[in-house]
């Protein structure tokens, strides 16, 4: 499963926007378009009803509603959202699951950086609000996108500025990440470049300690059939709940490292070539992997070298950010409830 890179956690947020109609009595950032939706997606999840405060995220700080999470999700697709209406009920939860879980990291983030008194100012609110604007192709244009949505401009504005308090918060916590010496760039230089996988995935997110252990059962009958000679590529096409790689048999080719979530990559780059992996544990989920191949690297030293420095610098940003991520969770007794 590829991962989220560092500051894309916070990216995905930066045109979270609302309807200027709101549902009487809601919360100022929920629109009637979300609670609507939340009224239909309840016909599959009964929890999802906007007129129950059903938590999904909890924390000493704060808590997220089913309906704020709707929101959110019609903030990031817009009228795509009601797309929701037509998955099934396993990958709807699945995907309430996970955006409840990515709203609820951003808040996290968003308090840490208002601890750490991590301030912006006026210029660089405005660097990164014309990035948006040249996204859109222009200001004009980037107002009317806004229009047609029916946003408030006000909102995007404050979005984008606390978006930039939660970068500026990494940037300096994720400063102090372990540098990159030369014998770490030897060692990169000699270790394979790249991994070819075919995988399976059984998604955990949200689920309660009795579905994990039925999930995980599910996975070793599979893994079972796979070690006994069964093709691995007709197995993910049947039973993997990655939608990113289901089509092509579980298949993720020429990855290099730092492109995956640690775990997966471990197994990747350490499991024998032909060989299939134990059950790995994930973010996402259980995943069992058939490793195709692996490639070194062809260029000489001197003209990857650079490039190297860049991946490892990105590699342990990556896992100091985890690890900060993480200890604000524990610390927060940040939770993610199952639907």
């Amino acid at each position: 499963m590829k991962k989220i890179l560092i500051l894309a956690v916070v990216a995905a947020v930066a045109l979270a926007g609302c309807s200027s109609k709101k549902e009487p009595g809601a919360k100022a950032s929920v629109s009637i378009a979300a609670a609507d939706l939340a009224r239909e997606l309840m016909k599959t999840i009964p929890a999802l009803d906007p007129a129950k405060a059903s938590f999904l995220v909890t924390s000493k700080g704060f808590n997220i509603t089913a309906l704020e999470v709707v929101q959110f999700l019609i903030d990031q697709y817009g009228a795509n959202a009601a797309q929701l209406k037509t998955l099934s009920l396993a990958d709807l939860k699945s995907a309430i699951e996970q955006n409840a879980q990515q709203l609820g990291e951003r808040r996290l983030l968003l308090a840490a950086a208002v601890e750490a008194k991590t301030a912006t100012t006026p210029e660089e609110l405005k660097t990164a609000l014309d990035a948006q604007y040249a996204q859109a192709g222009g200001e004009a244009q980037f107002a009317e996108m806004l229009k047609s949505r029916n946003m408030d401009p006000g909102f995007i504005k404050k979005s984008v500025g606390e978006d930039l308090m939660i970068q500026k918060y990494l940037q300096t916590a994720l400063g102090a990440a372990a540098p990159v010496t030369d014998d770490d760039l030897k060692k990169a230089y000699a270790a394979d470049k790249t991994a070819s996988v075919r995988h399976i995935l059984l998604l955990t997110q949200g689920k309660t300690d009795a579905e994990k252990a039925e999930i995980r059962k599910k996975l070793e009958g599979i893994l079972a059939r796979a070690r006994k000679g069964e093709d691995f590529a007709a197995l993910a096409k049947e039973f993997t709940e990655d939608p990113g790689s289901k089509a092509n048999g579980g298949l993720y080719e020429d990855f290099g490292h730092g492109k995956m979530v640690k775990p997966f990559e471990d197994a990747a780059f350490s499991v024998p070539v032909g060989q299939i992996s134990d059950i790995v544990e994930t973010a996402y989920g259980y995943h069992i992997l058939k490793v195709e191949g692996r490639k070194k690297e062809t260029e000489p030293f001197d003209k990857v070298k650079d490039q190297l420095a860049a991946q490892l610098k990105e590699q342990r940003q990556t896992s100091a950010f985890e690890t900060i991520l993480t200890g604000l969770k524990e610390k927060a007794g940040f939770k993610v409830q199952a639907l």
